[in-house]
C-alpha cells in the first residue's frame, strides 16, 4: 500500500476524495468563527464549502479564532495543512471523504487583540459561535446570563483585554461604531433553544458592564438571527485517523466523522449581507422556533433518555444501544407518550417521520458514537432538553412517569458506578457536586431534585418527586435492566 498523502494544497490533485473544485487563493475572509470543533467543521464548514464549489460565496471564507488554551493545538495542526480538512460522510453502508477548503486561517485563542481587530475589519460581515451549551454563562435558575461569573466581571472591568467570547465580540463592535463601520451579525450556532436571543443577551449584557452607552448601541443595531442545527459528530480519536489514512490515503491530523443527515434552518435577518447558502439546502424562515423545539426535545431530549440508560448497562456505543430492547423500547415508550404529544406542531414536517429518522440516525452503526458523548454535561443539557418538557406536561397535569425515569438514570449514572460495577470517569463540569448529591439522594431522593440551577422550581412538584423517588428507589435496588423492564411493561 503506498504511504498516505498529506493533506495541504499543494498535494491536493494527488488525493483520491472529493476537493475543493474553486481557487482557494482567491477567497477572502468574511466570516470569523469561535470554535473549530468537529460540529462547526461538519457542518457550517461544510455548507460553505459547497456554495463556494458553485461559484458563490468565495468572500465568506471563514477565518478561525479558537476559545480555550487547548485550541492551539488545533490551530498548530490545521495551519500545517493550509486550513484543510477531511470531512467522511456515513451511512450503515457507504462512506465518503471530501475535503473542506473553507477556512483561510486560524487566529490563536491567546491573542485577544488579533481576534478583535480582525472583527474590526469591514470584510467580516459575519461572527459566528460553536463554544457548546455551557459557553454562554447561562444561570439555569433564571434562565439568563449571569453578569456575576467571574471571567464576566473581568470583561466587565477590564474591555480592552478580554478573555470570553463575549468580550471579544463587544470589542470589535466597539471598534466598528467607533470607526463608523456598520455591525457585522452575530450568528450562533451551537445547540441552544433561541440560540441568537441568547447571544444576543450575553453580548449586551457584557457591554453594559463597561459601557451602557454601547450596550444601547448593540441592542438597537447588531443581529443575532436565531439557527437551528443538526449533525451527528462524533469525537475524532486516533481510531479515525487511522481510518482516514488506511480507507482513504490521506495523512489528516484532524479528520471529522460524520452522519450523511445534516440539516441547518435559520433567520434570515443579516443586514451586513450573508452567502446565499439556501442554494445549498439551508432553510430560511420567518420564525425558527418550531424547528429547534422539534429538534431540541425529539432529538436531543432522546439522546438522554436512551444515553443514561445505556450507561448503566455498560453499552459503549449509541448504534449498540439501539440493538439493546431495553434501551430501544423505552426511548419509543417516552417519545411517543410523553415528549412527541407536547411538541407543537411544525411547518410541512411529520413529528412521527422525524421520531423515526432521529431512530435510523441513533442506530447508524458506521458513527460509532458513544453512549458517554450523549452523556457529557447533564448539568448544562437536562434544563434544554428534558426538563422543559416536563414542565410544559406538569402545566396540562399530564403524567411524567417515563420523564422522572429519564431523571432517575441520570442521577443513578452520576453516583459513579454502573450496574456492572464499572467506575464512570467524570463526564461534566460539575461532577463531584453531581456525584456527592446522587449519592445523597439514594437515601432522599429530593435531595437530588433540589438543585434549583437544573431544576428551577419544577424540583420542587410532588408530581415529578413522585415518581423520581420510586425509580430511583427501584434503580438502586433492583438494577436498570428490572426498572427499565417495569416502566415498558406498564
Amino acid at each position: 500500500m503506498n504511504d498516505p498523502i498529506r493533506l495541504c494544497d499543494a498535494n491536493l490533485s494527488q488525493i483520491n476524495a472529493a476537493v475543493p473544485q474553486y481557487d482557494r487563493s482567491e477567497l477572502t475572509g468574511g466570516i470569523l468563527h469561535f470554535g473549530l470543533g468537529n460540529f462547526h467543521r461538519a457542518h457550517q464548514a461544510v455548507y460553505l464549502d459547497q456554495l463556494m464549489n458553485t461559484g458563490e460565496g468565495h468572500d465568506f471564507a471563514i477565518v478561525g479564532a479558537g476559545v480555550m488554551p487547548t485550541d492551539a493545538r488545533m490551530r498548530e495542526v490545521l495551519l500545517a495543512q493550509d486550513c484543510l480538512f477531511t470531512v467522511v460522510e456515513q451511512t450503515a453502508d457507504t462512506a465518503e471523504a471530501r475535503v473542506i477548503g473553507a477556512m483561510t486561517d486560524h487566529l490563536p485563542a491567546a491573542d485577544a487583540q488579533a481576534i478583535i481587530a480582525k472583527l474590526a475589519d469591514p470584510a467580516i460581515r459575519i461572527a459566528s459561535l460553536t463554544i457548546t451549551e455551557g459557553g454562554y454563562f447561562i444561570d439555569a435558575n433564571t434562565g439568563h446570563f449571569d453578569v456575576t461569573h467571574p471571567a464576566i466581571v473581568h470583561d466587565g472591568n477590564n474591555p480592552d483585554v478580554p478573555r470570553t467570547v463575549f468580550g471579544m465580540l463587544v470589542a470589535g463592535l466597539a471598534a466598528r461604531r467607533r470607526d463608523g463601520r456598520q455591525p457585522f451579525t452575530v450568528m450562533c450556532c451551537d445547540n441552544i433553544p433561541h440560540n441568537g436571543v441568547v447571544t444576543r443577551e450575553a453580548v449586551i449584557e457584557t457591554a453594559r458592564l463597561s459601557d451602557p452607552e454601547l450596550a444601547e448601541w448593540i441592542a438597537a443595531n447588531v443581529a443575532f438571527p436565531n439557527g437551528m442545527v443538526d449533525r451527528i459528530t462524533p469525537a475524532t480519536s486516533d481510531r479515525e485517523r487511522a481510518m482516514i489514512r488506511s480507507e482513504f490515503g490521506i495523512a489528516d491530523e484532524t479528520p471529522v466523522f460524520a452522519e450523511d443527515f445534516i440539516q441547518w434552518v435559520l433567520e434570515d435577518n443579516f443586514p451586513a449581507g450573508r452567502p446565499a447558502l439556501e442554494k445549498v439546502g439551508v432553510q430560511f424562515v420567518p420564525d425558527v422556533t418550531p424547528y429547534e423545539m422539534m429538534k431540541i426535545r425529539i432529538l436531543n431530549g432522546g439522546h438522554a433518555i436512551l444515553a443514561y440508560a445505556a450507561g448503566l448497562l455498560d453499552i459503549q456505543y449509541v448504534h449498540e444501544a439501539m440493538q439493546e430492547p431495553l434501551v430501544s423500547d423505552f426511548l419509543e415508550k417516552v417519545e411517543t407518550s410523553e415528549v412527541i404529544p407536547v411538541v407543537p406542531p411544525v411547518p410541512e414536517t411529520d413529528l412521527s417521520a422525524y421520531f423515526a429518522k432521529v431512530k435510523e440516525r441513533c442506530a447508524n452503526p458506521k458513527i460509532a458514537d458513544t453512549v458517554r458523548r450523549l452523556c457529557l454535561d447533564g448539568s448544562n443539557r437536562q434544563p434544554k432538553f428534558i426538563i422543559p418538557t416536563i414542565r410544559d406536561r406538569l402545566a396540562r397535569d399530564l403524567p411524567v412517569d417515563g420523564l422522572a425515569l429519564e431523571c432517575a438514570l441520570w442521577c443513578r449514572y452520576c453516583a459513579g458506578t454502573t450496574d456492572g460495577g464499572a467506575v464512570i470517569a467524570p463526564n461534566d463540569p460539575s461532577w463531584d457536586r453531581l456525584t456527592r448529591v446522587a449519592q445523597e439522594a439514594r437515601h432522599d431522593p429530593a435531595q437530588w431534585l433540589a438543585m434549583a440551577d437544573i431544576y428551577g422550581d419544577t424540583g420542587t412538584d410532588p408530581r415529578l418527586i413522585e415518581p423520581f423517588a420510586k425509580w430511583l428507589g427501584m434503580l438502586w435496588e433492583q438494577g436498570a435492566e428490572a426498572t427499565l423492564r417495569t416502566y415498558i411493561e406498564g
